[in-house]
């Protein structure tokens, strides 16, 4: 009778255990997609596994974590914003070039706020992060971007690009005027 019961403890504490681990998985589940929305269903189907997509995700958490992103400064931020009316305005002219400058525009925007630039998958990953709504729209901007390069980009895909980098541009923007620390130089970092 004393091992009957035994094996039911051990049985129950078993189960306990089991049912406590896929609680919390499933919560942890369910914070990453709650935290990066549309970028979680993108690398859960990139990936072809939920397990492999929230190990990428956490992994892209400790990255960006370890990297010093500080906002624009609001001189930065200001003449940013002044060459971005610019680009919006060439469109009308050259569509392509417009494109194009949006892409060096939003490439020297990530560089100046911390944001390893070598690698445009990487980029675009270390964004997901902070703005994982701003990821997609960044990727398919960049893809327009290559294949306008290659001349097999009409111009709604170009007026959709542009559109596109503005989200990234806005969020740049913003993260520059929402900023509460005190004001950060390279010098100081």
């Amino acid at each position: 009778m004393g091992t009957v019961l035994t094996i039911v403890v051990i049985v129950v504490v078993i189960l306990a255990a089991a049912a406590l681990l896929f609680t919390y998985q499933r919560r942890r589940s369910g914070e990453l997609q709650q935290r990066f929305g549309p970028e979680y269903e993108r690398t859960v189907e990139e990936s072809g596994d939920r397990r492999s997509a929230e190990r990428e995700l956490r992994g892209r958490e400790r990255r960006v974590s370890q990297l010093e992103i500080t906002p624009l400064s609001p001189e930065s931020a200001s003449a940013y914003r002044a060459e971005w009316a610019k680009v919006q305005q060439s469109f009308v002219d050259r569509p392509a070039g417009a494109v194009a400058d949006a892409d060096r525009l939003v490439l020297r925007m990530m560089r100046e706020a911390g944001y390893p630039v070598d690698d445009f998958d990487q980029r675009a990953n270390d964004i997901s992060v902070e703005h994982p709504d701003v990821a997609a729209h960044y990727r398919e901007a960049h893809r327009v971007a290559v294949a306008d390069a290659r001349g097999e980009a009409d111009t709604e895909d170009l007026r959709q690009a542009v559109s596109s980098y503005r989200h990234l541009v806005d969020a740049l923007l913003d993260d520059s005027e929402h900023d509460l620390r005190p004001n950060t130089t390279k010098e100081q970092a």
